[in-house]
């Protein structure tokens, strides 16, 4: 399966922002509670339509977006 099977890009659903297909779950939202300490037992747990391989997949569109952008640094 590959990882846009899972990610869906719709301008109507949450305005066009990746979603795990089939919700309203927006990518930003799983990696955001990752990056709170959130284990993938507890962000499963508040969202019971998500599987381990939902996470996985918003973890490596958020790697393939970082990728594919240009960071430029802050301040100097």
């Amino acid at each position: 399966m590959s990882l846009m099977d899972r990610i869906e890009l719709n301008p109507r659903v949450c305005n066009g922002k990746p979603v795990i297909r089939g919700t309203r779950i927006p990518v930003t939202v799983i990696i955001e509670q990752l990056a709170e300490g959130d284990s993938w037992e507890q962000i499963l747990a508040g969202y019971p339509e998500l599987t381990r391989e939902d996470i996985h997949a918003a973890l490596k569109y958020a790697k393939a977006s970082l990728e594919h952008t240009e960071l430029e640094p802050i301040g100097n």
